[in-house]
């Protein structure tokens, strides 16, 4: 017993000896260090590398991106989703009946009992309440902010619809005037006055004899004169009336009166404000009935016939204000309005011609001249419309989707009706205050697309038996 402990107090002192020895040889901090470390954790399992820049690229195996850095390592306990983190299932949620499980990027696979993709990345379940078939499409907070979906409530506004054409200056055809003999004569003197010039009401153009002219006036003050008839109205009245049918100018008549001389020369004056777009009279010339010696057009109104398109047709009415823009003055606009629509449609352009009545006050607007017309169709009144963006129109049948809130958007058919500034009018489906989606609308669409994908697939998968380990998949 005494041997025992004897040993027992050796093996004890030998052990102290040699901790003091190890002591006083190496530094106390890695002791402490050692001592603050915890425990190694379980070893993790890489699924795969992401791209460290965040961009939708992943590999199976270490690699590195064009910029030389490493691709990022995703273990096991991380998120395998690209929406938001999802928060852990609460009670209600955990009572929930799953229906099936569906690929968890979008690809038309499901599986009725929970599996990995070959990425390592769960199935997401799709539970009962989920896949109510109202009619509406759900998205999560994450897709709607990642897709950038934005909504516009529909809201009552004129629609103001703006019709383009091209078209030409006309003279307006009531405001020209020819002046032609309506008796043989002859041109004694022509006034300074030629192709193109401005002439002024009342302004002398030419002096011309006519021997039928120059009888009835003489008759004229020999009727007037006469002590028998020159008391007689009627008398007066027909010698007059025979001048006025050789379209002897009122004026010159008038002087007759007062003078009671029969001129041998009569002189002609220009009948209104204008231009001069044909001269045809010379001096000393024999003109028969019908010449045409002057042709004179007043251009303080002008026309712009332009082409409209078919289609537009509906929309245009005679008065609706027109602003038209030459090309000879970049910048400048002049205002007019629908004078006549024309009864005929040109079988190879398919277009109708409108005639646009012009003020041309300081006289720039020039026959045939181009111009560009502006026709505003709007009626003032105001109807629902919402943005163009928001209608999905596949030729056939045209619909919008209606933020229902909470992540849901509806689908719903709409009847639309005219277009302008952007937008679009609502005649049916949609009431103003709603509110549409105006950004990212064909993504929600495919989305509900693939939704009704998945249902379809999910109705065909078999359903899982009693066991377990009976559980299929179908892709």
């Amino acid at each position: 017993m005494t041997t025992l402990r004897f040993f027992t107090a050796l093996t004890l002192g030998i052990g102290l000896g040699a901790g003091s020895y190890w002591a006083a040889q190496r530094p106390l901090w890695p002791i402490q260090l050692h001592l603050s470390t915890p425990a190694p954790a379980a070893e993790r399992k890489i699924l795969y590398y992401r791209d460290p820049t965040g961009a939708p690229f992943w590999s199976a195996a270490p690699k590195k991106d064009s910029g030389g850095r490493d691709y990022l390592p995703v273990y096991d306990d991380e998120e395998p989703s690209f929406d938001q983190p999802a928060p852990k299932p609460k009670a209600a949620e955990a009572s929930r009946k799953v229906l099936y499980y569906r690929n968890p990027m979008g690809l038309p696979d499901t599986s009725p009992a929970p599996k990995k993709d070959p990425m390592g990345m769960d199935y997401i379940p799709v539970y009962d309440g989920d896949d109510v078939d109202d009619g509406t499409i759900k998205l999560s907070p994450g897709k709607i902010q990642r897709t950038g979906v934005r909504s516009e409530p529909a809201e009552r506004r004129v629609i103001r619809t703006r019709v383009r054409a091209p078209g030409t200056i006309q003279l307006d055809e009531r405001r020209i005037s020819v002046i032609a003999m309506r008796a043989e004569s002859y041109v004694q003197e022509v006034a300074d006055v030629t192709t193109g010039a401005r002439v002024s009401a009342g302004q002398p153009l030419m002096e011309i004899y006519s021997p039928a002219i120059a009888l009835a006036a003489a008759e004229y003050l020999a009727t007037i004169d006469s002590k028998t008839t020159g008391g007689v109205e009627l008398y007066g009245r027909g010698s007059k009336q025979r001048l006025l049918n050789l379209d002897v100018p009122e004026a010159v008549i008038a002087t007759m009166q007062k003078t009671h001389i029969a001129p041998i020369a009569i002189q002609w004056t220009a009948p209104r404000n204008g231009i001069v777009l044909e001269r045809n009279a010379i001096e000393g010339m024999r003109a028969q009935p019908g010449d045409v010696l002057f042709r004179i057009a007043d251009t303080s109104v002008v026309w712009a016939l332009v082409d409209v398109a078919e289609r537009d047709l509906g929309g245009i009415a005679v008065g609706q204000p027109v602003t038209v823009r030459a090309r000879s003055f970049p910048g400048r606009t002049f205002s007019g309005s629908i004078g006549m629509i024309y009864p005929q449609v040109n079988r190879e352009t398919r277009t109708a011609r409108i005639r646009i009545e012009l003020a041309n006050k300081d006289l720039d607007l020039l026959p045939d001249m181009y111009v560009d017309a502006e026709i505003d169709t709007g009626n003032g009144a105001q109807v629902v419309a919402v943005p163009d963006s928001s209608v999905l129109d596949t030729g056939s049948r045209q619909a919008v989707l209606v933020d229902k809130g909470e992540g849901r958007f509806e689908p719903r058919a709409v009847q639309l009706g005219r277009r302008g500034d952007g937008y679009v009018e609502v005649m049916e489906g949609l009431s103003a205050g709603e509110a549409v989606v105006t950004s990212a609308n064909f993504l929600i669409d495919a989305e509900s697309n693939l939704k009704a994908a998945l249902r379809s697939f999910a109705e065909a998968a078999p359903r899982p038996s009693g066991d377990a380990k009976d559980m299929g998949e179908h892709q």
